[in-house]
């Protein structure tokens, strides 16, 4: 099956206006998911092992009097 808009648009040219606006737009989508990723997976994985990591050193540690 042939693409469709292959033929349609086979010999016409995008605006560059266009075109960078899709582009621009796709860049803030990537940007808006790296952020999302990075507050929603990264950070809290990070938050965690560092409170974990300082509950351990506090257990360890003896108390002094």
């Amino acid at each position: 099956m042939e693409n469709p808009h292959k033929k349609i648009f086979e010999h016409q040219e995008v605006p560059k206006v266009l075109k960078e606006k899709v582009l621009n737009d796709v860049g803030m989508i990537k940007l808006t998911l790296d952020v999302a990723d990075l507050f929603v997976v990264k950070y809290p994985s990070t938050l965690g092992s560092l409170l974990t990591v300082n509950e351990k050193k506090s257990i360890k540690k003896p108390k002094k009097k």
